[in-house]
């Protein structure tokens, strides 16, 4: 639901008119779920399915009797892909919606704006969404793959099946930023060299001269941290000029919001990723989960990675307040941190109780028919981009975001 001034008002008022009716004629109390995404503008491919896995595991609790005997209850926010809107959605729902819990934010600056507000008003906060890592804050947990996990599973293979050249392409903001140190420390200890470093604004979309660049450098391999439609060009730049016949190509970022889907075979074919998710994971979890998606949106074709890490986030939620028996902060964040897992539509996850990050699987995989075909599956045992500096159980007051420098 997409809450505008007018039906918050109409809901307050309805609120108020009920609260004189008879008790025994009032709503069994509910559990007050909040969400803010991006779910109009620029970001909307990332923010709508994640906004529909949300509604799709909410909607599963609530049909098998809800939590603890209570229903859950959602009040969603579209930030039109908007910042400013992250921070007065945040008060909102903290301040006048008073929910229980909160999941939300795309981008890391949609994090960093709502991230002290929930901390301030003590509302639990999940980030379920891929990110630069490094966050270390006991009032958030963080169910999206870092690019360190990818990074290490990722760079290894593609040397294997490359050289051990390397030129990376970054988008020039703290994600991409963060990724390239990442990809740089792993070609390195993986005997290889890396042998420039490109970063590009969000805004680009010509490539001619960089393509020009590669090609004199002759590298053995490309590895592309590139953010948005307008980067989205780049491979269609490379395809067209030949190149994505000559020298392999590795990604962090395509295909976590189907972005390969948008390109053609052509275009895509051979690239290699690594995710926690794909269409194609062949296992009895993710035929149940693209069966209950397609049985309530019509198709599955909308699934993607940070669909499925929202998805997710929901059912660690959930289970947490389970075993918690409450929806208060407290034991909420106790039950998380006594190392609870799930199985989800991309395999087992466990919630680092130092970190408050997720251990998880990431499957490297191929670009092949506009479909990321599975490879190999990493099965991680720690959320190595926070581990060297982010100690919670040490440390229950830190609040930062860590940046490891190599």
């Amino acid at each position: 639901m997409t809450v505008t001034r007018r039906n918050f008002l109409s809901a307050s008022a309805a609120l108020a008119g009920a609260s004189m009716l008879p008790f025994s004629l009032q709503a069994v109390e509910t559990i007050k779920f909040g969400s803010i995404l991006d779910t109009s503008g620029i970001f909307d491919a990332y923010g709508k399915p994640m906004d529909m896995a949300m509604r799709l595991a909410i909607a599963e609790i609530n049909a098998n009797g809800g939590l603890n005997g209570s229903q859950i209850d959602i009040t969603a926010y579209d930030t039109q892909s908007d910042m400013a809107l992250y921070t007065q959605y945040g008060r909102q729902l903290t301040q006048q919606d008073e929910v229980d819990v909160v999941h939300g934010g795309i981008l890391s600056a949609s994090r960093e704006a709502i991230r002290q507000t929930m901390r301030k008003t003590k509302t639990l906060y999940f980030y379920n969404v891929l990110y630069e890592g490094g966050v270390c804050d006991r009032n958030i947990f963080i169910t999206g793959v870092t690019p360190a996990q990818q990074v290490e599973v990722l760079v290894p293979y593609a040397m294997k099946n490359s050289g051990k050249k390397v030129y990376v392409l970054a988008a020039d903001y703290n994600y991409g930023q963060i990724t390239a140190e990442w990809i740089q420390k792993y070609v390195a200890e993986n005997g290889g060299e890396t042998v420039a470093v490109d970063f590009f604004p969000l805004d680009v979309s010509d490539f001619g001269s960089t393509i020009a660049k590669i090609q004199a450098a002759k590298p053995d391999l490309i590895v592309a941290s590139l953010v948005g439609g307008a980067h989205m060009s780049f491979f269609r730049q490379w395809a067209a000029a030949g190149m994505n016949k000559k020298i392999p190509m590795a990604s962090t970022t395509l295909g976590a919001g189907n972005e390969h889907k948008v390109l053609t075979a052509e275009e895509g074919d051979g690239i290699m990723v690594a995710y926690n998710y794909s269409q194609e994971l062949e296992t009895p979890d993710n035929a149940a989960f693209k069966k209950k998606w397609a049985e309530a949106y019509g198709d599955a074709n909308g699934i993607h990675e940070i669909a499925v890490s929202n998805y997710q986030g929901v059912l660690a939620w959930a289970e947490a307040v389970r075993r918690a028996g409450s929806t208060d902060r407290d034991k909420v964040i106790a039950a998380l941190e006594a190392g609870l897992s799930i199985d989800g539509p991309g395999g087992q996850i466990t919630i680092d109780p130092k970190t408050h990050h997720a251990v998880l699987d990431v499957h490297i995989m191929k670009l092949d028919g506009q479909k990321m075909k599975v490879l190999e599956t990493s099965r991680q045992r720690q959320p190595i981009d926070t581990q060297a500096v982010c100690d919670l159980e040490a440390n229950p007051n830190d609040n930062k975001q860590y940046e490891l420098k190599f």
